[in-house]
């Protein structure tokens, strides 16, 4: 049996800041990064909870030119699309927001949720199925934390159809997308979000999202 580790006040400050550190990255230099160390983050991601032990995050790295362009093709269609659902000056802003890195990152990786996967046997879903989504999502965070202790940046892009993406990657129909990141190392490092930075939105105090009953 391991030791249990011990979690003093210096790690907890220390993870506190990977916590703030951690950016949705949208700037990437275009040097490659290290195959095993992708490969090291994803089994990392792998520590994630997820629901009834069902594990159902599937990553699909994406190197083949082709596939990218036509990722790179839909986000750029979506976004567009975006962009005519605003007005006036939340337009002009939209406009002038870098909302992606796929034209520099180094790897790109879609994340899916296997819908059907037999892991589990339904445990803990039966009432909320949509926590095996859920528990992928968890796996996307923790592969982003991991990345970031490593001094790689991350960023999700959401711009997109789901169901485009699964057709141009070639993948199982019960393998929904969750998220398609941009991988590699940032051209420069913020602790403030970007978005607040642009004027997009405004920061939010931590204690307006905890209630009491």
């Amino acid at each position: 049996m391991k030791k249990v580790p011990t979690f003093d006040v210096g790690f907890q400050e220390r993870l506190e800041d990977l916590f703030r550190w951690r950016r949705d990255v949208r700037r990437f230099r275009t040097d490659p990064v290290d195959d095993e160390l992708i490969e090291r983050l994803v089994q990392v991601a792998a520590l994630a909870p997820s629901v009834g032990y069902s594990r159902p995050w599937r990553f699909v790295r994406v190197d083949d030119p082709g596939r990218r362009a036509a990722v790179r093709g839909v986000f750029e269609r979506c976004n567009a699309e975006a962009l005519c659902g605003y007005t006036g000056e939340r337009a002009r802003l939209y406009a002038t927001l870098k909302l992606a890195g796929l034209n520099d990152a180094p790897v790109q990786i879609a994340v899916f949720n296997d819908d059907e996967t037999a892991r589990g046997h339904g445990l803990g879903r039966r009432t909320m199925p949509e926590m095996l989504r859920y528990s992928t999502v968890t796996a996307v965070y923790t592969f982003w934390l991991a990345a970031r202790a490593h001094g790689i940046g991350a960023g999700w892009v959401s711009i997109l159809h789901p169901e485009t993406v699964r057709h141009a990657l070639d993948v199982p129909p019960a393998w929904s997308l969750v998220a398609y990141l941009c991988v590699g190392l940032p051209v420069e490092e913020h602790i403030d979000p970007e978005l607040e930075r642009a004027g997009w939105e405004a920061p939010e105090e931590a204690a307006s999202v905890l209630l009491r009953r």
